[in-house]
């Protein structure tokens, strides 16, 4: 099979992708401490993985309660701006495409992550289950522990959330990021307020679906203002049905997930941001999305569509050929193989991953995985 397809440039906002094949958002905890500060190593590690025709950053927290797990990196400090310089310099040198995640993790999170060890926030007092996160013991150990129960926001730190999005797109483009992707999936802060599972709020970000929206609205406006809105994209994870499998994965199953999520798009639509990203359930035999969904996102969706969560190129291919998407990521396969896009085009084996090393640690799992050499 010829993944010629995979290879052929496509415009992604103002910018021309030299091939369809992306590095996704993948959390691996290696800023540097204190201060949650990206650093010279996590540069290697993007520039070593610049044959991506587009790359997305692990999350990044846009705030200090929006950490849920040990050492992932920040964006709201002058020392992380000036990390995070060496990163886009690092791939804009290698000459490819990278945006900033913005995240902030609401209630999945545990009050030893948090500034004077308060609650988490979230919109509503409900706490998190069938999730855990990764909190800190000792220097550079970490262990999973239950999230913490969190506290309902106001009105007023709801609408200076909104602000603080729009400080992280100015942050993120003083650090040379081409755009941002604002991390609104996996039962995180964006996600609780667009779900009718997380969110029982009586004011204007609560009750109705287009309440339930509205937070979603107004940090995408907030960051295509600072960004412009062809550098802008945005990260669901809609899920279908429930198993314990998907409460894993942090899904937050709707009533009608297909409703709630073209609502969604169409707002994103009118906005006119650069690309929608949809994240796939990746367990073994997950199942797809449903072909209806697939077909009413490119109806509804003006702007390029990614697709992630244990693509294969042979699955991208298909979706590609079907005309449902346009760009694909690939986690997992980029963490072990810096060197993917040469191994999809020449058909060599990959690298396995290091399960062991995927969070926290040293160069070791994270910068010395070999390129191919015949």
């Amino acid at each position: 099979m010829t993944f010629s397809h995979l290879f052929k440039e496509t415009p992604l906002g103002p910018y021309t992708l030299k091939n369809r094949i992306v590095l996704p958002p993948l959390t691996r905890s290696r800023s540097s401490q204190p201060g949650n500060i990206p650093n010279k190593l996590m540069a290697e590690y993007y520039a070593q993985r610049a044959g991506a025709g587009f790359m997305v950053t692990e999350g990044t927290q846009i705030e200090p309660r929006g950490q849920g797990y040990a050492w992932t990196p920040g964006i709201y400090s002058a020392e992380q701006v000036n990390g995070w310089k060496q990163v886009t310099q690092a791939v804009h040198e290698a000459g490819s495409i990278i945006f900033c995640q913005l995240w902030h993790v609401g209630r999945v999170s545990h009050t030893s992550l948090q500034p004077n060890k308060a609650a988490p926030v979230s919109p509503s007092e409900i706490k998190a289950d069938a999730v855990k996160v990764f909190i800190e013991t000792a220097p550079e150990q970490g262990a999973l522990a239950e999230p913490s129960k969190p506290r309902a926001l106001s009105t007023a730190e709801v609408e200076e959330l909104v602000q603080m999005y729009k400080a992280a797109a100015i942050n993120a483009k003083e650090a040379g990021f081409d755009g941002v992707e604002l991390h609104c999936a996996n039962g995180y802060l964006v996600n609780q307020f667009i779900s009718e599972h997380t969110n029982n709020r009586t004011d204007k970000y609560g009750g109705s679906l287009e309440n339930r929206l509205r937070f979603l609205k107004e940090i995408t406006q907030a960051v295509a203002q600072v960004m412009g809105a062809d550098k802008v994209g945005v990260r669901f994870a809609p899920l279908f049905s429930s198993t314990d499998e998907e409460r894993v994965y942090l899904g937050l199953v709707e009533s009608d997930p297909h409703v709630t999520y073209i609502e969604a798009i169409k707002i994103l639509n009118n906005i006119g941001i650069a690309y929608l990203s949809l994240a796939e359930a990746d367990w073994d035999n997950a199942p797809d999305l449903p072909d209806d969904f697939y077909q009413d996102v490119r109806k509804t969706f003006d702007g390029v569509i990614m697709y992630a969560g244990k693509y294969t190129p042979e699955k991208a291919l298909k979706v590609l050929t079907k005309g449902n998407g346009d760009i694909f990521g690939f986690g997992r396969p980029f963490i072990a193989n810096p060197d993917l896009p040469d191994r999809i085009k020449h058909q060599w084996p990959l690298n396995a991953v290091d399960p062991t090393s995927m969070y926290g640690g040293t160069h070791q799992g994270y910068t010395d995985y070999p390129i191919y050499a015949k």
